[in-house]
């Protein structure tokens, strides 16, 4: 899919073409990597789990004491899908605060405007049950606050970048001999007909999608159990799939270690395929929209 750029942009109050949209050189967003970001998807212009996704965002801008009234914000996504001529079309939302303009200093000023954009994009939410998808393995060398969704993502960005090097479609992530996470997405494994995975804390981002998904198991008597799963478990596992506002759920096909390949079969297991099953009805029940 070709990426472009929105057609539109909200930046502090104003609507503007992205070439007229301007953040000062002192934002400290540009130079620390100072703020939070959050994601909203929606189809034909329905958005899903608008609540979550903004719950999450005020979690983050909590925890990093970035003061930001975003009450309006549900008003302004709506106008960015109009704006974006979006509503028959399937997207997300991108939503950026940043704690703005200061003298540059490693403490948080005093004194701030927050620096607001969004936008909307157009992306494909649709096909996600048919992929079958090869991922890396690599060692986590993120920070120790996983939990908050700051923009500061460069060791996220290392990791996905050697996944796309070599063709995968994602990087999973192994701290102290337990999977984590992938770089942008939750993980999840099938052992017994059990869902596992890692649970949240501070070394992985409390996914939308992967709470979402959690409570789906538990509403439908799918066993689901919140525990890190060691490296050493893996011969158990029968099923392996991510998680994300975008990724939707994602089969995992082989597991790319250095020195070797592990292999889930040549079809989408059965637990992985009732869930999107779930999903997909969830979706159309709350959207009207059918991904079949």
């Amino acid at each position: 899919m070709k990426l472009t750029y929105p057609s539109k942009v909200y930046l502090n109050g104003e609507w503007l073409k992205p070439e007229e949209a301007k953040i000062s050189v002192f934002d400290r967003g540009f130079l620390f990597g100072d703020g939070i970001y959050e994601v909203v998807p929606f189809y034909s212009g329905k958005l899903f789990l608008l609540k979550e996704h903004l719950d999450r965002l005020k979690y983050s801008l909590n925890e990093v004491e970035l003061k930001c009234d975003i009450g309006d914000f549900e008003a302004l996504i709506l106008k960015a899908i109009d704006l974006a001529k979006l509503n028959q079309e399937d997207g997300a939302i991108y939503i950026q605060v940043s704690r703005g303009m200061a003298p540059r200093t490693h403490y948080f000023p005093e004194k701030y405007n927050a620096t607001v954009l969004m936008y909307a994009y157009k992306t494909n939410l649709r096909g996600f049950q048919q992929e079958f998808k090869d991922v890396v393995v690599s060692n986590d060398l993120r920070w120790h606050r996983c939990d908050i969704k700051s923009v500061s993502l460069m060791a996220n960005i290392i990791a996905n970048t050697e996944a796309k090097k070599g063709g995968f479609a994602e990087n999973i992530m192994i701290r102290d001999g337990f999977f984590t996470e992938g770089s942008h997405s939750s993980l999840f494994f099938v052992k017994n007909d059990t869902v596992y995975t890692h649970p949240n804390g501070k070394f992985i981002l409390p996914g939308i999608t992967r709470n979402f998904l959690i409570q789906l198991c538990k509403n439908n008597a799918i066993e689901i159990v919140e525990e890190a799963l060691p490296v050493s478990a893996l011969d158990e596992v029968t099923e392996v799939f991510i998680t994300g506002t975008t990724t939707q759920i994602t089969a995992i096909k082989n597991l790319h270690f250095p020195d070797k390949i592990l292999n889930f079969g040549d079809e989408i297991g059965k637990v992985t395929k009732r869930l999107q099953q779930l999903f997909s009805e969830e979706v159309k029940k709350q959207t009207g929209v059918d991904l079949s």
